[in-house]
């Protein structure tokens, strides 16, 4: 399966976010102000596209993925959060890019199909409207394939990994979460006073563990260890070393064969998000390129929502 074409720099950066539960969308929190932030950044260097892959669509397609081509798309209600608070928001869909998008795919031997039903669900509408609450850019957005092979999603990002050049104007989001066992959440104050951030007790050490093989993937040779209470309010952590690059693949990929994988993810559907971003950071050319762990927030005491970025704008 091709990979994508070889691409010289710039290139624009890629943001892996964790979504974390609904109540996201409703509350304050480091992690909405490092999306907007993230958002500002985009408009600023002229960013025309959005594609996005989420945690809450996939596709028993063999092999492929589905398009979102739903002119008018719906939104997906959203538990526990005033509906004022999404419903006005009027999402874009960039219908004419998906002809460019189904061409790189298929390029690569990845085949794929349109959609014109979707309705868009709180995983990626949720991260739009916190990035861009002022209108929504036109937005593409991109499913998973149902069997969730870490191999197939690396090569989809790594097709379409092309897009981040200048030229194309494109911004790449995967929306998923680092450490997402909804499971082993726990959710007495959510449900009982709507407290999604409260910790009565300190995360469990499975969720300590993986949560920082992911970091140590993304933002590899950190040299600051800082506080997890510090983290919360926005602390931004930088990597000591490049993390871009075909280590990155390999090393993501690795996250899933992790003896505490399967704790902080009892379904592999919010991690795919990573192997997507991974295919899109793991060229020759993206060596060097620094990961940042621009905010994080604890929700649920188990649920763990890192904010990664990969690369930068320097060039642009």
């Amino acid at each position: 399966m091709a990979v994508g074409e070889h691409q010289a720099s710039p290139l624009s950066p890629v943001h892996l976010f964790s979504h974390g539960s609904t109540m996201m969308l409703g509350e304050d929190s480091a992690s909405a102000r490092y999306w907007e932030k993230c958002g500002n950044e985009a408009l600023a260097h002229g960013i025309e596209h959005v594609i996005i892959m989420g945690a809450h669509w996939a596709t028993p397609l063999p092999g492929g993925i589905l398009i979102s081509a739903n002119p008018k798309p719906g939104k997906s209600p959203v538990a526990f959060v005033e509906p004022s608070k999404y419903k006005p928001y009027v999402l874009n869909p960039d219908l004419d890019y998906i002809p460019k998008i189904q061409s790189l795919l298929s390029a690569a031997g990845i085949p794929s199909e349109t959609d014109p039903t979707f309705d868009w669900i709180h995983d990626t509408y949720l991260i739009l409207i916190r990035m861009f609450p002022h209108g929504c850019p036109p937005t593409t957005i991109i499913s998973m394939n149902a069997l969730f092979s870490p191999h197939l999603h690396t090569a989809i990002g790594a097709a379409l990994r092309p897009l981040r050049s200048p030229k194309h104007k494109t911004l790449f989001i995967g929306s998923g979460g680092a450490v997402h066992n909804l499971f082993r959440n726990v959710w007495t104050p959510m449900l009982l006073h709507r407290d999604n951030f409260a910790q009565p007790t300190p995360p469990e050490e499975w969720a300590l563990s993986f949560r920082q093989e992911v970091v140590d993937v993304f933002c590899a040779g950190a040299t600051e260890r800082i506080p997890a209470r510090e983290a919360v309010y926005g602390r931004v952590v930088r990597s000591g070393r490049g993390v871009g690059g075909p280590a990155l693949r390999r090393k993501a990929v690795s996250l899933m064969k992790h003896p505490r994988y399967r704790d902080a993810h009892a379904t592999d559907d919010h991690f795919m998000a990573t192997m997507f971003v991974a295919g899109l950071c793991g060229g020759q050319e993206d060596e060097g390129a620094e990961g940042v762990l621009g905010a994080e927030d604890w929700e649920l005491t188990n649920m763990c929502n890192t904010q990664f970025t990969v690369g930068s704008w320097e060039g642009w």
